[in-house]
């Protein structure tokens, strides 16, 4: 039987409390030390302590309710605007912020589909996204009754422009591409599948959870980075996280549509409550205020020079890192844009690397299809640059001397579970993990 905690029935000291949690930290991934490879976008100390005195000035407030706040109305209304001047909406863009990026996603299905409803009768909406885009959309298409069609990816891992075509029908509501997708840091081809949008009077999303805050200062730098914000025509709306690498407070997202119009559909209304009138912007009702505001200060205070001198050292280590793991004998996926990437090699088990990684105490992620290590650079990962790299020598001459290091560990796991024949197999040890989670 499981063993479950119950309330407690007295309260505890709270130094003793604290000191508790310091103690249960300890065993958690160190991300401070440059050893965690995603979930945690550290900028440096000093401005982890401006985001924490910005969002506790706002510890209480709920941006549920404007009225109450105003001053929470006027740092998102700055947000989305700032952000919207940033991806080339000029004075029409409009949207909201959002609690990450699932919402974000959430919120331009939803908008798209009561579009699409409205204007065309659609009752069998569809959307159609590369394998490779977030599974984001997999959940909402799931909550919103939206058909998810999924298409291949080509060589380089973009989105096949053929297969989009083909997968075209008279319910298409939404075409949805990614710049870049997370799994390999890869852009799909925005100017082409947005064409074919606007040619079909269908809705085009750009997912920029990840490079919203990143690509248009790449740009400036000199970097190569294709057009895919709102100058492309088209485009009908995008998803930017600001606490990935606009390095804000977690919490906050934007998502953005081309004008109002769209974004109406995004809200949702009630006028029959006996509590009054309602009125909400996106999924959740309460609202933290800390988030919105520690994304209004961080924009403030860092503004386009402080972004442009942040991603200039930053993809100095991000190049460091690539060239070193290049030099080792791995080869990049695809051709990564940005401060993300992923690698393979076709002379070890990318999964015996990953454990052998791990032992040395570094976060990765594991991906298949194909099999290979995902990395997700930020300031903190600049120190640990040389163990990184000499670890993964070690890891590497380990694994060709070393084949059967296959059949252990996690790399034996991921083995089974790519021979399995039964996708339904793979779901219920998803659902026995979820499960797991929640046990004491």
């Amino acid at each position: 039987m499981e063993n479950k905690i119950t309330f407690p029935k007295t309260g505890t000291d709270r130094k003793k409390v604290l000191s508790k949690l310091e103690e249960n930290r300890a065993g958690d991934s160190k991300w401070h030390e440059g050893r965690t490879f995603s979930l945690v976008y550290h900028e440096s100390d000093e401005h982890t302590e401006f985001l924490k005195k910005a969002y506790t000035t706002y510890f209480h407030e709920n941006g549920l309710n404007p009225g109450a706040f105003p001053s929470i109305r006027k740092y998102e209304a700055e947000v989305v605007s700032m952000a919207a001047h940033l991806l080339g909406g000029g004075e029409k863009a409009a949207g909201s912020m959002t609690s990450g990026g699932s919402e974000s996603v959430m919120m331009a299905v939803k908008a798209h589909r009561d579009w699409a409803f409205s204007t065309k009768g659609i009752r069998e909406p569809e959307m159609i996204f590369a394998v490779t885009a977030h599974p984001a959309f997999d959940k909402a298409a799931h909550y919103f009754g939206v058909k998810p069609v999924k298409v291949p990816v080509d060589s380089n891992q973009r989105m096949e422009l053929s297969a989009v075509k083909a997968a075209l029908t008279p319910n298409t509501i939404l075409i949805v591409g990614s710049a870049p997708q997370y799994p390999h840091g890869v852009m799909d081809p925005i100017l082409d599948l947005a064409s074919l949008a606007k040619a079909n009077g269908i809705g085009m999303h750009v997912d920029a959870c990840v490079g919203g805050f990143m690509l248009p200062f790449l740009r400036k730098l000199g970097r190569d980075i294709p057009p895919f914000d709102f100058t492309v025509e088209g485009v009908t709306s995008i998803s930017a996280d600001l606490h990935k690498y606009g390095f804000t407070a977690k919490g906050a997202s934007v998502i953005l549509f081309r004008d109002k119009e769209l974004r109406r559909f995004q809200f949702f209304i009630s006028k029959d409550w006996p509590g009054g009138l309602f009125a909400s912007p996106s999924v959740t009702g309460t609202r933290p205020a800390g988030s919105i505001a520690a994304a209004w200060a961080t924009l403030n205070a860092l503004g386009e020079e402080g972004y442009l001198e942040l991603y200039s050292r930053l993809m100095k280590t991000v190049d460091a890192y690539r060239s070193g793991i290049e030099a080792i004998g791995f080869k990049m996926v695809g051709n990564p844009v940005g401060t993300l990437f992923a690698y393979t090699s076709n002379d070890v088990n990318m999964h015996v690397i990953a454990d052998l990684m791990a032992a040395k105490g570094w976060f990765l992620d594991r991906q298949m299809n194909p099999d290979s290590i995902h990395l997700t650079i930020t300031p903190a990962n600049e120190p640990a640059l040389s163990q990184y790299l000499a670890d993964l020598k070690g890891a590497y001459d380990t694994a060709r001397a070393h084949p059967e290091l296959a059949g252990e560990g996690m790399a034996a796991m991921y083995g089974m579970v790519a021979k399995i024949p039964d996708p339904t197999m793979v779901n219920q040890f998803l659902y026995q993990y979820m499960d797991q989670r929640y046990e004491t």
